[in-house]
């Protein structure tokens, strides 16, 4: 049972990692360097990373190492349309349930991330941290759990790419385009306005979509499919 304990805790900090866009497409991982940051043994560390192989988190080499996948252009385009749509359905879906209690959780993270962008030189490791934590307790309040399970196998896939360009200090970051869109997600959720805290978040989505696609850091072919003779 404490294994079995241990490697679920494991499990959910890794998990937790690639959603939040801490680690990098193609960046490589050990057992050992993991066990060690985490202060467990290998053995927990192994079977969390099954489960997250078997989830297509993570790829395992046949030299056994491991590495984060990268994405292709139509991997990329395919799960951006997805999140567009079920993730504007959950933020639509908070902004008619949402509680006084978790409006003010949410202006907090929000408050908290404005200040972040606002310094001189922002934490990004923080910034991505506070703008997952945004994201979840805005579909947390959707009451839609099967929907919220769905966003979130999402954010394991892609979460590793979707903060790019903060670490890359674009030209977007600058210019505070992500505090731009966050501001009107908050304010149709305090007006209690489905279309609008919707439309925020999918125009939220999709423009830091098209910067990613834009500054071509994706795998741009995919396999190359037979062709059929006849």
């Amino acid at each position: 049972m404490t294994r079995q304990t241990l490697s679920a805790d494991v499990y959910c900090q890794l998990r937790d990692l690639l959603m939040s866009g801490r680690v990098m497409p193609g960046e490589k991982l050990s057992l050992r360097s993991i066990a060690d940051a985490l202060n467990v043994s290998v053995m927990p560390v192994r079977e969390a990373v099954h489960r997250l192989v078997a989830e297509q988190a993570l790829e395992m080499s046949a030299n056994r190492y491991l590495r984060v996948p990268k994405m292709t252009v139509s991997e990329f385009r395919e799960i951006t349309s997805i999140r567009v749509n079920l993730e504007g359905q959950a933020t639509a879906r908070a902004a008619e349930l949402i509680s006084p209690k978790a409006m003010e959780q949410i202006e907090a993270i929000h408050d908290a991330y404005c200040k972040e962008f606002a310094k001189s030189a922002p934490d990004v490791s923080q910034l991505i941290a506070l703008n997952k934590e945004l994201h979840f307790a805005i579909y947390n309040q959707a009451d839609m759990p099967i929907l919220l399970q769905i966003i979130e196998s999402l954010w394991l896939r892609i979460g590793p790419i979707i903060n790019y360009d903060m670490r890359l200090g674009a030209e977007r970051v600058i210019e505070r385009v992500q505090v731009g869109h966050h501001d009107r997600i908050v304010e149709g959720l305090l007006n209690r306005d489905p279309v609008a805290a919707s439309e925020a978040l999918r125009n939220d989505i999709q423009s830091a979509a098209d910067f990613i696609l834009k500054a071509g850091v994706l795998i741009v072919a995919d396999a190359i499919k037979p062709v059929d003779v006849e």
